[in-house]
C-alpha cells in the first residue's frame, strides 16, 4: 500500500510540476517532436530503399536454355537435379512449343511470321526459368547448372547482377548506419533538453533533499514527468507517420516514380514505426530525467 501511495503522490506532484513549469514542458516536448519527425522520415526512407532492393533481388532469375535435341527423359533428369540443388527456390519449365506460343502472343508481327511454322521448323529452345533463394550465390548456382547434360546455355545477367547486389548492400548498410546514428543524436538531444529542464529546478530538488525526502521520492516525480513529456512529444510525429505515409501510399498507388519502385504496405508497417518512435521518446525522456535529477541529490 505504501508503494502505491508513493506512486500516486508522485504522479500528482509530476502533473502539478508540469503545469507549474508549463513553458519548460512545451520546450522539451517541442524538441522531441522535431527530432522524432526527422527520425520517422529517415526510418521510412531507409525501409523503402531496402524494400526496393529486396524486390529487385526477388526478380533476378536464371534462364536455362536446353539443347534443341534434348529428350524428354533428359529434361526430367535436369528438373530432378534442380529440385535437389541448393539455392533453387522454384523453377518453371517451358517447352519449345510453349515458348513459340508466348512469342506469338507478345507481338502480332511475330504471330504472322510464326503462324506457319511446324513443330520441326520451330528453332526455339526449351527453357527453364529459375528463382533463387539467395541472389548473392547466383553465380555459383549458374555454374553448377551449366555442367548438366542437355543444358546449352545459362543466362542471368552476369556482371550486372553482381554489381547490383554490391550496390544495394552498400545502400542498405548506409541506410542502417544513418538511422542508428540519427536515433543516437535524437537520444542525445532529448536527454540534454530534459537535463536543462531539470537543471532549472535545481533549487527545488535541493530543498526537497534538505527537508529529508528520500532519493526515490525525489526522483520518481521527475521520471514520471519525463515519461509524460515523451508521450506528448511522440503524438504529433506518430500522427504524421501514420496519416502522412498512408496518404503517400494511397495517392501513388503504392508506387514511386515507376512500377518498379514499390512502397512498403502501410499496415502494419506504420504502426511498427509509431511504436518505435513512442519507445524512443519514453525511454530517452525517462532515462534523461533520472540521470539529470541524480546529479543534484548530493548536496
Amino acid at each position: 500500500m505504501k508503494l502505491f501511495r508513493m506512486i500516486g503522490h508522485s504522479i500528482r506532484d509530476a502533473f502539478k510540476s508540469l503545469i507549474r513549469n508549463f513553458s519548460l514542458t512545451i520546450a522539451s516536448a517541442s524538441c522531441i517532436i522535431i527530432t522524432l519527425i526527422i527520425v520517422s522520415l529517415s526510418i521510412l526512407l531507409s525501409s523503402n530503399v531496402n524494400n526496393f532492393a529486396a524486390n529487385m533481388k526477388k526478380d533476378v532469375t536464371i534462364i536455362v536454355f536446353l539443347d534443341r535435341d534434348v529428350t524428354d527423359s533428359n529434361t526430367s533428369i535436369i528438373q530432378g537435379k534442380l529440385k535437389q540443388l541448393e539455392n533453387v527456390e522454384s523453377f518453371v519449365y517451358a517447352s519449345k512449343a510453349d515458348n513459340l506460343e508466348a512469342m506469338k502472343t507478345s507481338s502480332k508481327d511475330l504471330a504472322n511470321i510464326m503462324s506457319d511454322w511446324t513443330v520441326a521448323e520451330n528453332p526455339l529452345q526449351a527453357t527453364i526459368t529459375i528463382k533463387v533463394d539467395h541472389v548473392e550465390k547466383i553465380n555459383a548456382t549458374a555454374k553448377k547448372i551449366e555442367t548438366y547434360d542437355g543444358v546449352a546455355l545459362v543466362k542471368y545477367g552476369q556482371g550486372m547482377v553482381e554489381k547490383l547486389v554490391s550496390t544495394f548492400k552498400v545502400i542498405q548498410n548506409v541506410a542502417y548506419g544513418f538511422v542508428i546514428a540519427l536515433i543516437l543524436v535524437t537520444a542525445f538531444l532529448i536527454s540534454n533538453t530534459i537535463k536543462l529542464t531539470i537543471a532549472s529546478r535545481r533549487r527545488e530538488i535541493e530543498i526537497m533533499r534538505l527537508v529529508g525526502a528520500s532519493n526515490i521520492a525525489i526522483k520518481t516525480p521527475f521520471i514520471i514527468e519525463g515519461i509524460f513529456i515523451g508521450v506528448v512529444g511522440a503524438i504529433i510525429p506518430i500522427i504524421i507517420t501514420i496519416y502522412g505515409y498512408t496518404w503517400l501510399y494511397d495517392n501513388f498507388d503504392g508506387q514511386l516514380f515507376s512500377q518498379f519502385i514499390t512502397l512498403v504496405n502501410p499496415v502494419p508497417y506504420v504502426f511498427q514505426v509509431s511504436g518505435l518512435l513512442l519507445l524512443i521518446a519514453v525511454v530517452v525522456s525517462m532515462i534523461g530525467s533520472g540521470r539529470a535529477v541524480r546529479r543534484y541529490l548530493k548536496i
